[in-house]
């Protein structure tokens, strides 16, 4: 097989492979070295390799390497204008299970947060952010999440987020109520959403 033929194989599979479909065209390791080496491809990380003359989005590396992961924290907080500054890193939700070698990357920067699997999926929907499908949490969920967290956040940060949750016409009561039981933060919910509403 010619660089030409191994080139439109990698693109028949998709923007990124894995080690394991590369020897599946029957590609060697001898041989996936040399492509390497040569600048026909390039490692993105341990396992996972894209063809080197596409240039990816960060999305793009994102929604390709952790389809399983859920936008939370300061990630879905920056998406729905919570938090003005867009953090350098990915914050998302995976299961408790999750392997950590996965996240031993050095682009994107992403910090996992381990969740529990019953759980996992509560109050998950799904955004389109510059052509990528992502999992986000909702607003609701998502301020259970910010509140269970709370030590992770300074006072002022804290404030700022709930104020935003609170004059948004877009947050649900119900749901609210319904995660907070959930995640455990009905006590915090009450004391410190329900002075305001």
């Amino acid at each position: 097989m010619n660089k030409e033929e191994i080139v439109e194989k990698i693109q028949q599979i998709g923007k990124i492979v894995k080690t394991s479909e590369l020897y599946s065209l029957g590609i060697s390791y001898r041989m996936l070295e040399q492509l390497i080496k040569d600048g026909t491809i390039k490692r993105i990380k341990n396992g996972y390799y894209s063809l080197a003359q596409g240039e990816y989005s960060e999305n793009e590396y994102m929604n390709l390497l952790f389809p399983d992961g859920v936008l939370t924290l300061e990630s879905a907080l920056y998406y729905y204008g919570y938090q003005e500054e867009k953090p350098y890193f990915w914050k998302i939700a995976v299961d408790k299970n999750t392997s950590k070698s996965r996240f031993s990357i050095v682009y994107p920067i992403v910090i996992p947060v381990y969740t529990e699997p019953e759980v996992l999926n509560l109050g998950v929907r799904s955004i389109d952010l510059d052509g990528c499908t992502f999992q986000i949490y909702d607003r609701n969920r998502l301020i259970c999440d910010c509140l269970k967290q709370q030590d992770h956040f300074s006072n002022e940060a804290m404030q700022r987020i709930l104020k935003c949750y609170i004059k948004d016409p877009k947050k649900d009561l119900f749901l609210l109520d319904q995660y907070a039981r959930e995640r455990k933060v009905m006590t915090k919910v009450k004391y410190m959403i329900g002075v305001w509403l």
